[in-house]
Parts: structure tokens; C-alpha cells; sequence
């Protein structure tokens, strides 16, 4: 019996994108650890025979060593995508012109360290908003995939920010980071969304279980792990075997720290899963991989948007904006100047 498709993306978080959204100012370093990540992921994938879709931050793309860091994620015919420049959870709240330029400049610097155009875009934090959804559109990109449908974005959010030493300002300017409790009732297969201008949009959420909503991508698998190694594979092929019996092709998320142990990252030991090893980590990836490839034959993301885009049948979900004062809220990305990113990277403002 043929198995059905499933997709692996991989959000190319950076040791200071954490830094960033958790508050903590040496972020402005831009300190890196994707020199370790960034290998052992694609070592990972090699041994599954697997490609995916990895969703890069631009700053990290304009990086000096930026195309010797990336450049291997291409050759080893893995695709690309936009997962903005600064990577700031609240950057859907800015004027139209500041997304629109966010996306070109992330687009730009993918572009010359990998040598592929993006195929889609992620928000960072699974953040989205009308002007934000538009400017994808905008870019020419066959999807986004900005959506987490589950209940649970704002327990995750609070567990994150309860370490942060952040003004009452900057907690509202993260108060969608990882969604909202609403965010459960969206859709959890692919579907269109029809923008205010009329237009259409591939949305590819990110996979989570079926009935219950609960997140399945990598991170929450290792968290399970600090407890119980069986029980995470356990929650893991249930959250696969629901898919097959709803008829989802599941998108599956990974993330750095999925691979990176705390001792390897002791300013991230805050989050959570970073109390388990490196070893144990690489060793848990690639149980899931294989769980994967089991039941579901992989494609890329490009690939499933493709063959999306010639369906007539997909489900359709109207984005109504309530006025412009909602849709605009949040103003400037931060209290730091943005050429102080793209001055430290090698772009211009």
C-alpha cells in the first residue's frame, strides 16, 4: 500500500534569535552556534536518505561566514525558506513598508549564501498578520506556514517569558509569540487564505495532533524525553498514527536545540529540553525520522505546495482586518536601531 507524504521543515533559530526574544541584550552579538548545528543536522538527514525545508534568518545569511555556514544546505538538495531578517516576534505588527522590507532584505541574503530562492516564509514565533501574510504574497512565494493550530501557544509563551527580564513594553510587543488561544481553532491541513485585497494564499500549518491540538514537532518530543525517552516516542507515533487516521499528511517541525545539548549552549539552558545531552538529543532525532519514513513517504514543502496549487477543493479562510489601528499596532521592531543588525552583517539600511 503506497504511504502518504509528510513534510520536515527545520526553523534555523540562531543562538541570538533566542537571546532576542527572551530579552537578554547580548544578543546584539549575534554569538552563533550553527557552526555545530548546522552540520550535525545535515548529517541527520543524510543518514535518513531525507531532504527538508529550512527556513533561515537572514541576519544569520549576511553573516560574514554566512554562505560557508548555508551553503552546504543547498548542495545537499535541501530547500530554502524566508524566516525573516531579525527574527522578532512582533514584526507583524509593523507598518506594511517595514514588513515588506524585512522580507526583501531576508530574501536578498538567503539568496546569495545559498544560491536558491526561497520557496516560502515562517514568521518568527509563528506570528502572522494580514500586512505580514500580504507581503508574502508580495514576495512571490508559493506558501506560508506561520500557523501552530493549537490551544496551548499562550502556556508556552508565559513559561518562556516567566525567565525574562523584560519592560511591561516589551511583553506586550512578544504578547503573540507562539500564538493565541484562538489559534486552536484554526485549521490543521492545508488551505487558502483570501486576503482583504481579494487575493490567495497556500497556508501549510505546522502539524499538530489531531482532536487535541497538541504540539508534536521535535521540541516537545525532547521535552518529553527529560522524563521518559519511551513515553516521547510513544506520544510521538500516537501524534503519527492519529495523522494517518484523519487523512492528514503531517508537517513536521525540527528546531536547532532539537540537537543541541545544554552543555553546548549554556546561556539557552533556560529552555526547556536543554537539561538533556547532546547525544541523547542526535539519537532521539533520528528515532523520529525513522517513526516518520514508517507511515509517511516524504516531500519538500515546495513540492506539496506545487501540487497543492492545482487543487480546486482546498478549504478557503477569509482574513478580515477589524480597522487599521488593530491591524497596525506594536510601531517601531525595537528599541534598537535596525542598522544595528544590518550594519553588523554587512547589509545597509
Amino acid at each position: 500500500m503506497t504511504k502518504p507524504s509528510a513534510s520536515i521543515s527545520v526553523d534555523l533559530d540562531n543562538l541570538w534569535a533566542y537571546q532576542r526574544t527572551h530579552g537578554d541584550p547580548a544578543w546584539e552579538r549575534l554569538d552563533s552556534y550553527l557552526h555545530i548545528a548546522v552540520p550535525r543536522m545535515l548529517e541527520a538527514f543524510d543518514e535518513a536518505r531525507c531532504t527538508a525545508t529550512v527556513f533561515i534568518v537572514g541576519a544569520d545569511a549576511a553573516r560574514a561566514d554566512g554562505d560557508q555556514l548555508l551553503e552546504p544546505i543547498a548542495a545537499r538538495g535541501h530547500e530554502v525558506g524566508n524566516h525573516s531578517f531579525g527574527h522578532a516576534c512582533w514584526l507583524h505588527r509593523s507598518e506594511p513598508e517595514v514588513i515588506g522590507q524585512e522580507l526583501s532584505r531576508a530574501d536578498a541574503a538567503i539568496r546569495s549564501a545559498t544560491g536558491l530562492e526561497p520557496v516560502g516564509f515562517r514568521g518568527p514565533g509563528f506570528v502572522w498578520s494580514a500586512a505580514l501574510l500580504a507581503a508574502v504574497l508580495d514576495r512571490g512565494y508559493r506558501f506560508d506556514a506561520s500557523t501552530l493550530p493549537t490551544f496551548i501557544g499562550p502556556l508556552a509563551r508565559g513559561r518562556l517569558l516567566r525567565t525574562a527580564h523584560l519592560t511591561v513594553a516589551e511583553r506586550a510587543m512578544r504578547a503573540d509569540l507562539f500564538g493565541s488561544f484562538g489559534d486552536g481553532m484554526l485549521p490543521n491541513r492545508p488551505y487558502q487564505w483570501r486576503l482583504p485585497d481579494g487575493r490567495r494564499l497556500l497556508e501549510l500549518p505546522v502539524t499538530t495532533v489531531p482532536f487535541t491540538r497538541l504540539p508534536f514537532h521535535q521540541s516537545y518530543v525532547v521535552y518529553l524525553a527529560t522524563f521518559s525517552r519511551r513515553l516521547a516516542l510513544a506520544y510521538f507515533r500516537t501524534a503519527l498514527a492519529a495523522c494517518r487516521a484523519d487523512g492528514i499528511h503531517p508537517s513536521i517541525l525540527f528546531h536547532p536545540l532539537d540537537w543541541l545539548g545544554g552543555e553546548e549552549v549554556p546561556a539557552l539552558r533556560f529552555f526547556p529540553g536543554m537539561a538533556l545531552r547532546a547525544s541523547r538529543k542526535v539519537a532521539l532525532l533520528r528515532d523520529s525520522l525513522r517513526l516518520v519514513q514508517e507511515s509517511f513517504t516524504l516531500e519538500s514543502m515546495g513540492a506539496q505546495a506545487l501540487r497543492l496549487s492545482g487543487s480546486g477543493d482546498l478549504p478557503q479562510r477569509v482574513l478580515r482586518v477589524p480597522g487599521a489601528a488593530a491591524a497596525w499596532t506594536g510601531g517601531a521592531l525595537s528599541s534598537v536601531p535596525w542598522n544595528t543588525i544590518y550594519g553588523r552583517t554587512g547589509g545597509s539600511t
